[in-house]
């Protein structure tokens, strides 16, 4: 973020930057806001873009700069740890396993969630002898990245219905190519996440598909991911963290009040992204809690998970380690 603070960092590192980046920087300087880079996800339009569409971060003088695309949360965590973006977007167990590998990160709020009305889906095709968790077996699942939230669920569903956790083979497809991965059996299940859900709602579409399972059906209602900041940043930058964090919450209440609208919205930044615009009437929208609030489950869940598999010792984080919703203005709406 460019803030005066931000410009004097800035500064002393300006030197080493490529020509575009420096130039970049300048005309940041000159509107004398704060740019927030971010990867943007096929298929995925975040609250922050719904946000910057509705000119509400513009009024918080705040400007988004999307510079490319990410296939996932880890690979946009790597992009934070680097500081080419200043925010990722990562599944809850991807950010816990940042956090416990050295990374000084925090979640400052939500990005998409799971409920009774938007949630993934693990699709294999009608005639698929694929009926009961036991028939996964050897079997192949596309996810859009490992380690992240599709991953883990996948572990989970095998986990409970008492099957090893790599029963089944993993392989890694881009939202865009999962319906002709799955109708031309290049794959036995195409897992399409809930961040995803206008690719699933072109494969419903097209018929000859049925549902497995889902993640609410694993899960229950929770956080599937959230936007994390470097803490270095958030401390450096606490009222841009606000307002940013604060605003989203906002966007993605506006959308849960105005469906239709913001349905047309996404598709107008769809549009723009080059990516097709009348996917946008599958959007289910972010499944969230109103104001887009945490609550302790959303991170203890995968916390007790990862400490059961033995990636973490017991107690080695709290919730609060991990996600905050300090940052979020509308949070003692939630206290009355």
């Amino acid at each position: 973020m460019n803030t005066p603070i931000r410009r004097r960092q800035l500064l002393a590192g300006l030197v080493a930057l490529p020509l575009a980046a420096r130039l970049q920087t300048r005309n940041a300087w000159a509107e004398d806001v704060s740019v927030i880079r971010y990867l943007t996800s096929r298929g995925n339009v975040t609250s922050y873009e719904v946000a910057a569409a509705l000119g509400w971060l513009k009024d918080k003088n705040l400007r988004l700069d999307a510079v490319g695309f990410t296939q996932g949360g880890p690979e946009s965590l790597v992009a934070l740890a680097s500081g080419s973006v200043d925010i990722a977007g990562a599944a809850t167990p991807a950010i816990i396993n940042a956090v416990a590998g050295g990374a000084k990160i925090l979640g400052v709020m939500p990005g998409d969630g799971v409920s009774e009305h938007a949630y993934s889906k693990f699709y294999v095709l009608d005639g698929s002898s694929i009926r009961a968790p036991g028939d996964l077996k050897d079997k192949s699942i596309a996810v859009n990245t490992l380690g992240a939230h599709l991953d883990y669920v996948t572990r989970e569903y095998l986990r409970r219905h008492h099957l090893p956790e790599d029963a089944a083979n993993l392989i890694t497809v881009p939202g865009p190519q999962l319906e002709q991965v799955l109708r031309h059996k290049q794959a036995d299940v195409v897992a399409v996440g809930e961040w995803q859900s206008i690719f699933a709602g072109k494969i419903e579409e097209g018929g000859g598909v049925r549902v497995l399972f889902t993640d609410y059906e694993v899960l229950g209602p929770i956080v599937l991911g959230m936007t994390a900041m470097k803490r270095e940043f958030i401390a450096a930058h606490p009222q841009e963290v606000q307002d940013f964090v604060t605003t989203c919450a906002r966007a993605a209440d506006w959308t849960e009040e105005h469906p239709d609208d913001a349905k047309k919205l996404v598709a107008q930044i769809l549009k723009e992204r080059g990516e097709n615009p009348d996917l946008a009437r599958y959007w289910p929208g972010y499944g969230l809690r109103a104001h887009a609030l945490y609550i302790e489950n959303d991170t203890k869940f995968w916390l007790d998970v990862l400490t059961r598999t033995g990636k973490l010792k017991p107690g080695q984080f709290a919730p609060e380690d991990i996600a905050t919703n300090h940052y979020n203005d509308l949070a003692h709406l939630a206290q009355r």
